[in-house]
Protein backbone atom coordinates (compact mmCIF):
# COMPACT_ATOMS: atom_id res chain seq x y z
CA UNK A 1 0.00 0.00 0.00
CA UNK A 2 3.00 2.23 -0.51
CA UNK A 3 2.72 5.37 -2.61
CA UNK A 4 3.72 5.48 -6.27
CA UNK A 5 4.16 8.87 -7.90
CA UNK A 6 1.73 11.30 -6.41
CA UNK A 7 -0.89 8.72 -5.44
CA UNK A 8 -0.91 5.70 -3.19
CA UNK A 9 -1.74 2.17 -4.31
CA UNK A 10 -5.36 2.78 -3.35
CA UNK A 11 -5.62 5.81 -5.63
CA UNK A 12 -5.87 8.23 -2.70
CA UNK A 13 -3.55 11.21 -2.36
CA UNK A 14 -0.65 10.44 0.05
CA UNK A 15 -1.54 13.41 2.28
CA UNK A 16 -5.09 12.09 2.66
CA UNK A 17 -3.80 8.59 3.50
CA UNK A 18 -1.46 10.02 6.14
CA UNK A 19 -4.25 12.14 7.60
CA UNK A 20 -6.56 9.13 7.91
CA UNK A 21 -3.78 7.10 9.51
CA UNK A 22 -3.13 9.86 12.04
CA UNK A 23 -6.83 9.97 12.88
CA UNK A 24 -6.81 6.19 13.37
CA UNK A 25 -3.77 6.42 15.66
CA UNK A 26 -5.40 9.16 17.68
CA UNK A 27 -8.60 7.16 18.04
CA UNK A 28 -6.61 4.18 19.31
CA UNK A 29 -4.87 6.23 21.96
CA UNK A 30 -8.20 7.69 23.06
CA UNK A 31 -9.67 4.19 23.39
CA UNK A 32 -6.74 2.97 25.47
CA UNK A 33 -7.04 6.04 27.65
CA UNK A 34 -10.76 5.38 28.04
CA UNK A 35 -10.04 1.80 29.14
CA UNK A 36 -7.67 3.09 31.80
CA UNK A 37 -10.04 5.86 32.86
CA UNK A 38 -13.04 3.56 33.19
CA UNK A 39 -11.04 1.15 35.36
CA UNK A 40 -10.26 4.06 37.69
CA UNK A 41 -13.93 5.06 37.84
CA UNK A 42 -15.15 1.55 38.67
CA UNK A 43 -12.33 1.13 41.18
CA UNK A 44 -13.33 4.36 42.93
CA UNK A 45 -16.95 3.25 43.17
CA UNK A 46 -16.21 -0.23 44.52
CA UNK A 47 -12.88 0.37 46.25
CA UNK A 48 -11.20 -1.86 43.69
CA UNK A 49 -7.61 -2.30 42.58
CA UNK A 50 -7.11 -0.94 39.05
CA UNK A 51 -3.34 -1.50 38.98
CA UNK A 52 -3.62 -4.63 36.85
CA UNK A 53 -5.68 -2.91 34.16
CA UNK A 54 -3.44 0.15 34.20
CA UNK A 55 -0.35 -2.02 33.84
CA UNK A 56 -1.92 -3.84 30.89
CA UNK A 57 -2.81 -0.59 29.12
CA UNK A 58 0.65 0.83 29.81
CA UNK A 59 2.36 -2.33 28.52
CA UNK A 60 0.34 -2.37 25.30
CA UNK A 61 0.86 1.36 24.72
CA UNK A 62 4.60 1.24 25.40
CA UNK A 63 5.02 -1.87 23.26
CA UNK A 64 3.10 -0.28 20.41
CA UNK A 65 5.20 2.90 20.55
CA UNK A 66 8.47 0.97 20.57
CA UNK A 67 7.19 -1.24 17.76
CA UNK A 68 6.26 1.73 15.59
CA UNK A 69 9.67 3.36 16.02
CA UNK A 70 11.78 0.21 15.68
CA UNK A 71 9.60 -1.04 12.81
CA UNK A 72 10.19 2.19 10.91
CA UNK A 73 13.96 2.09 11.44
CA UNK A 74 14.56 -1.69 11.32
CA UNK A 75 11.56 -3.36 9.66
CA UNK A 76 13.36 -6.72 9.41
CA UNK A 77 15.76 -6.77 12.34
CA UNK A 78 13.27 -5.53 14.97
CA UNK A 79 10.63 -8.28 14.55
CA UNK A 80 13.40 -10.85 14.12
CA UNK A 81 14.88 -9.88 17.48
CA UNK A 82 11.39 -9.88 18.96
CA UNK A 83 10.77 -13.41 17.73
CA UNK A 84 13.99 -14.64 19.33
CA UNK A 85 13.14 -12.87 22.59
CA UNK A 86 9.61 -14.29 22.61
CA UNK A 87 10.94 -17.80 22.06
CA UNK A 88 13.43 -17.42 24.90
CA UNK A 89 10.74 -16.10 27.26
CA UNK A 90 8.38 -18.95 26.37
CA UNK A 91 11.08 -21.45 27.32
CA UNK A 92 12.00 -19.60 30.52
CA UNK A 93 8.45 -18.59 31.55
CA UNK A 94 7.92 -21.23 34.29
CA UNK A 95 11.07 -19.97 36.00
CA UNK A 96 10.05 -16.34 35.61
CA UNK A 97 6.68 -16.84 37.30
CA UNK A 98 7.52 -19.11 40.21
CA UNK A 99 5.31 -19.27 43.26
CA UNK A 100 1.61 -19.88 43.92
CA UNK A 101 0.42 -16.95 41.79
CA UNK A 102 0.15 -19.09 38.67
CA UNK A 103 0.00 -22.50 40.29
CA UNK A 104 -2.15 -25.53 39.43
CA UNK A 105 -4.76 -26.37 38.30
CA UNK A 106 -4.85 -23.61 35.68
CA UNK A 107 -1.14 -22.85 35.41
CA UNK A 108 0.65 -20.60 32.94
CA UNK A 109 0.03 -22.63 29.78
CA UNK A 110 -1.94 -19.76 28.24
CA UNK A 111 1.00 -17.36 28.50
CA UNK A 112 3.42 -19.88 27.00
CA UNK A 113 1.05 -20.50 24.10
CA UNK A 114 0.56 -16.76 23.56
CA UNK A 115 4.30 -16.07 23.48
CA UNK A 116 4.85 -18.88 20.97
CA UNK A 117 2.11 -17.51 18.70
CA UNK A 118 3.47 -13.95 18.93
CA UNK A 119 7.05 -15.13 18.29
CA UNK A 120 5.90 -17.04 15.21
CA UNK A 121 4.05 -13.99 13.95
CA UNK A 122 7.07 -11.74 14.49
CA UNK A 123 9.40 -14.12 12.62
CA UNK A 124 6.96 -14.40 9.71
CA UNK A 125 6.51 -10.61 9.57
CA UNK A 126 10.29 -10.23 9.35
CA UNK A 127 10.38 -12.85 6.61
CA UNK A 128 7.81 -10.98 4.51
CA UNK A 129 9.56 -7.66 5.13
CA UNK A 130 12.93 -8.72 3.73
CA UNK A 131 13.52 -8.75 -0.04
CA UNK A 132 16.45 -11.19 0.32
CA UNK A 133 15.23 -14.75 -0.52
CA UNK A 134 17.83 -16.55 1.59
CA UNK A 135 17.14 -14.43 4.64
CA UNK A 136 13.42 -14.97 4.17
CA UNK A 137 14.01 -18.73 4.20
CA UNK A 138 16.09 -18.47 7.38
CA UNK A 139 13.37 -16.48 9.13
CA UNK A 140 10.72 -19.02 8.15
CA UNK A 141 12.94 -21.75 9.53
CA UNK A 142 13.01 -19.74 12.77
CA UNK A 143 9.21 -19.65 12.73
CA UNK A 144 9.12 -23.41 12.20
CA UNK A 145 11.54 -23.81 15.13
CA UNK A 146 9.07 -21.91 17.33
CA UNK A 147 6.36 -24.37 16.32
CA UNK A 148 8.58 -27.32 17.21
CA UNK A 149 9.46 -25.67 20.52
CA UNK A 150 5.79 -25.82 21.47
CA UNK A 151 5.87 -29.58 20.96
CA UNK A 152 9.10 -29.93 22.96
CA UNK A 153 7.63 -27.92 25.84
CA UNK A 154 4.61 -30.19 25.86
CA UNK A 155 2.26 -27.37 24.85
CA UNK A 156 0.01 -28.97 22.25
CA UNK A 157 -2.12 -25.82 22.03
CA UNK A 158 1.01 -23.68 21.64
CA UNK A 159 2.26 -25.90 18.84
CA UNK A 160 -1.14 -25.76 17.13
CA UNK A 161 -1.47 -21.99 17.52
CA UNK A 162 2.04 -21.36 16.18
CA UNK A 163 1.51 -23.72 13.27
CA UNK A 164 -1.76 -21.96 12.42
CA UNK A 165 -0.03 -18.56 12.40
CA UNK A 166 2.74 -19.94 10.18
CA UNK A 167 0.28 -21.45 7.70
CA UNK A 168 -1.79 -18.26 7.63
CA UNK A 169 1.37 -16.28 6.93
CA UNK A 170 2.34 -18.53 4.03
CA UNK A 171 -1.17 -18.24 2.60
CA UNK A 172 -1.14 -14.45 3.01
CA UNK A 173 1.22 -14.13 0.06
CA UNK A 174 -1.63 -14.94 -2.31
CA UNK A 175 -4.18 -12.54 -0.77
CA UNK A 176 -5.03 -9.32 -2.57
CA UNK A 177 -7.71 -7.89 -0.24
CA UNK A 178 -6.69 -7.89 3.39
CA UNK A 179 -10.00 -6.53 4.70
CA UNK A 180 -11.94 -9.70 3.93
CA UNK A 181 -9.29 -11.87 5.60
CA UNK A 182 -9.17 -9.69 8.70
CA UNK A 183 -12.94 -9.84 8.93
CA UNK A 184 -12.81 -13.63 8.73
CA UNK A 185 -10.22 -13.76 11.51
CA UNK A 186 -12.38 -11.47 13.64
CA UNK A 187 -15.38 -13.75 13.12
CA UNK A 188 -13.30 -16.73 14.26
CA UNK A 189 -12.49 -14.87 17.49
CA UNK A 190 -16.17 -14.00 17.92
CA UNK A 191 -17.05 -17.70 17.64
CA UNK A 192 -14.53 -18.58 20.38
CA UNK A 193 -15.78 -15.80 22.65
CA UNK A 194 -19.40 -16.69 22.00
CA UNK A 195 -18.76 -20.34 22.78
CA UNK A 196 -17.07 -19.44 26.07
CA UNK A 197 -19.97 -17.17 26.99
CA UNK A 198 -22.53 -19.86 26.07
CA UNK A 199 -20.61 -22.44 28.11
CA UNK A 200 -20.58 -20.10 31.11
CA UNK A 201 -24.32 -19.50 30.67
CA UNK A 202 -24.88 -23.28 30.40
CA UNK A 203 -26.94 -22.98 27.20
CA UNK A 204 -24.97 -25.44 25.06
CA UNK A 205 -26.21 -28.99 24.41
CA UNK A 206 -25.29 -31.40 27.18
CA UNK A 207 -22.93 -33.51 25.11
CA UNK A 208 -20.99 -30.50 23.83
CA UNK A 209 -20.82 -29.04 27.33
CA UNK A 210 -19.27 -32.23 28.69
CA UNK A 211 -16.69 -32.34 25.90
CA UNK A 212 -15.67 -28.71 26.42
CA UNK A 213 -15.53 -29.07 30.20
CA UNK A 214 -13.28 -32.08 29.75
CA UNK A 215 -10.90 -30.03 27.62
CA UNK A 216 -11.04 -26.79 29.61
CA UNK A 217 -11.39 -28.39 33.09
CA UNK A 218 -14.43 -28.11 35.32
CA UNK A 219 -12.64 -25.63 37.61
CA UNK A 220 -12.18 -23.15 34.78
CA UNK A 221 -15.80 -23.44 33.68
CA UNK A 222 -16.95 -22.94 37.28
CA UNK A 223 -14.94 -19.71 37.41
CA UNK A 224 -16.54 -18.55 34.16
CA UNK A 225 -20.02 -19.18 35.54
CA UNK A 226 -19.24 -17.23 38.70
CA UNK A 227 -17.92 -14.36 36.58
CA UNK A 228 -21.04 -14.37 34.42
CA UNK A 229 -23.27 -14.30 37.50
CA UNK A 230 -21.35 -11.32 38.85
CA UNK A 231 -21.64 -9.59 35.47
CA UNK A 232 -25.39 -10.16 35.45
CA UNK A 233 -25.85 -8.70 38.92
CA UNK A 234 -23.56 -5.71 38.30
CA UNK A 235 -24.03 -4.90 34.62
CA UNK A 236 -23.44 -1.18 35.08
CA UNK A 237 -20.15 -0.76 36.94
CA UNK A 238 -19.19 -4.35 37.68
CA UNK A 239 -17.78 -5.37 41.04
CA UNK A 240 -14.60 -3.34 40.60
CA UNK A 241 -11.16 -4.18 39.16
CA UNK A 242 -9.38 -6.85 41.15
CA UNK A 243 -12.50 -7.71 43.14
CA UNK A 244 -13.24 -11.04 41.47
CA UNK A 245 -12.40 -13.87 43.85
CA UNK A 246 -12.35 -11.77 47.00
CA UNK A 247 -12.87 -13.77 50.22
CA UNK A 248 -16.27 -12.18 50.75
CA UNK A 249 -17.32 -12.88 47.16
CA UNK A 250 -19.11 -15.84 45.68
CA UNK A 251 -16.02 -17.50 44.14
CA UNK A 252 -14.52 -20.37 46.15
CA UNK A 253 -10.85 -19.57 46.77
CA UNK A 254 -9.37 -23.04 46.10
CA UNK A 255 -10.47 -22.88 42.47
CA UNK A 256 -7.96 -20.29 41.29
CA UNK A 257 -4.60 -19.52 42.80
CA UNK A 258 -4.47 -16.08 41.20
CA UNK A 259 -8.05 -14.94 41.83
CA UNK A 260 -8.97 -14.53 38.16
CA UNK A 261 -11.70 -16.17 36.03
CA UNK A 262 -9.14 -17.03 33.32
CA UNK A 263 -11.14 -15.38 30.56
CA UNK A 264 -10.45 -11.77 29.63
CA UNK A 265 -13.98 -11.22 28.30
CA UNK A 266 -15.72 -12.55 31.40
CA UNK A 267 -13.28 -10.91 33.79
CA UNK A 268 -13.81 -7.46 32.28
CA UNK A 269 -17.58 -7.97 32.20
CA UNK A 270 -17.64 -9.02 35.85
CA UNK A 271 -15.26 -6.38 37.18
CA UNK A 272 -16.02 -3.37 34.93
CA UNK A 273 -19.53 -4.03 33.63
CA UNK A 274 -20.83 -3.74 30.10
CA UNK A 275 -19.08 -0.41 29.48
CA UNK A 276 -15.70 -1.96 30.24
CA UNK A 277 -16.46 -4.91 27.97
CA UNK A 278 -17.52 -2.52 25.19
CA UNK A 279 -14.31 -0.50 25.52
CA UNK A 280 -12.18 -3.64 25.26
CA UNK A 281 -14.13 -4.73 22.19
CA UNK A 282 -13.65 -1.28 20.64
CA UNK A 283 -9.89 -1.46 21.28
CA UNK A 284 -9.77 -4.87 19.60
CA UNK A 285 -11.66 -3.53 16.59
CA UNK A 286 -9.23 -0.60 16.43
CA UNK A 287 -6.30 -3.01 16.17
CA UNK A 288 -7.95 -4.73 13.20
CA UNK A 289 -8.69 -1.36 11.59
CA UNK A 290 -5.07 -0.27 12.08
CA UNK A 291 -3.88 -3.45 10.36
CA UNK A 292 -6.33 -2.85 7.54
CA UNK A 293 -5.02 0.71 7.04
CA UNK A 294 -1.38 -0.24 7.59
CA UNK A 295 1.15 0.99 5.01
CA UNK A 296 3.00 -2.33 5.27
CA UNK A 297 2.57 -5.04 2.66
CA UNK A 298 -0.58 -7.13 2.94
CA UNK A 299 1.26 -10.36 3.98
CA UNK A 300 2.87 -8.48 6.90
CA UNK A 301 -0.45 -7.07 8.09
CA UNK A 302 -2.28 -10.39 7.75
CA UNK A 303 0.50 -12.31 9.50
CA UNK A 304 0.35 -9.95 12.47
CA UNK A 305 -3.44 -10.18 12.36
CA UNK A 306 -3.33 -13.98 12.54
CA UNK A 307 -0.99 -13.90 15.55
CA UNK A 308 -3.07 -11.27 17.36
CA UNK A 309 -6.30 -13.13 16.63
CA UNK A 310 -4.71 -16.27 18.09
CA UNK A 311 -3.83 -14.24 21.18
CA UNK A 312 -7.39 -12.90 21.43
CA UNK A 313 -8.79 -16.43 21.25
CA UNK A 314 -6.34 -17.61 23.91
CA UNK A 315 -7.18 -14.67 26.16
CA UNK A 316 -10.84 -15.66 25.95
CA UNK A 317 -10.13 -19.05 27.54
CA UNK A 318 -7.01 -18.41 29.65
CA UNK A 319 -5.13 -15.87 31.76
CA UNK A 320 -2.63 -15.02 28.99
CA UNK A 321 -3.17 -11.26 29.32
CA UNK A 322 -2.24 -11.40 33.01
CA UNK A 323 1.42 -11.61 31.95
CA UNK A 324 3.15 -8.32 31.12
CA UNK A 325 5.46 -10.08 28.67
CA UNK A 326 2.44 -11.09 26.60
CA UNK A 327 0.80 -7.66 26.57
CA UNK A 328 4.09 -5.96 25.67
CA UNK A 329 4.58 -8.51 22.89
CA UNK A 330 1.12 -7.83 21.51
CA UNK A 331 1.84 -4.08 21.46
CA UNK A 332 5.20 -4.63 19.77
CA UNK A 333 3.74 -6.84 17.05
CA UNK A 334 0.96 -4.33 16.37
CA UNK A 335 3.54 -1.55 16.13
CA UNK A 336 5.79 -3.48 13.75
CA UNK A 337 2.87 -4.33 11.49
CA UNK A 338 1.58 -0.76 11.32
CA UNK A 339 4.89 1.13 11.16
CA UNK A 340 5.84 3.01 8.01
CA UNK A 341 9.40 1.97 7.03
CA UNK A 342 11.70 4.83 6.10
CA UNK A 343 12.25 4.10 2.42
CA UNK A 344 12.38 6.41 -0.63
CA UNK A 345 9.18 5.01 -2.11
CA UNK A 346 7.32 4.73 1.21
CA UNK A 347 7.02 0.95 0.91
CA UNK A 348 9.11 -1.96 2.14
CA UNK A 349 12.85 -1.06 2.26
CA UNK A 350 15.18 -2.25 -0.44
CA UNK A 351 18.50 -4.00 0.33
Amino acid sequence: MGSTGTRSATGVEPDAVSARRNVSDGAGMILLGACAGWSLITAAVHDGRPEGVLLTVLAVTAGHAVGRVSGALLPVAAPCAGAAAGLALAVALPGLSAGPRYAAPLGHAGATTALLALATGAACCAAWATPVPRLRLVLRVLAAAVVLTGAVLGSAVGCLASATVLLCSLAAGTVARRGVCLLGLALATAVVAGTAWALAADVLPGGLTQVLEGRLTADRVALWRDALRLAGRNAGLGVGPGQFGEPDGSVPQPLSADGRPHSAVLQVAAEQGLVGAFLCLAAFCWVLHALWRSPRATPVALTAGAALIALAALATVSNALSFTTVTVGAGLLTGWATARPWAPDGGEPRP
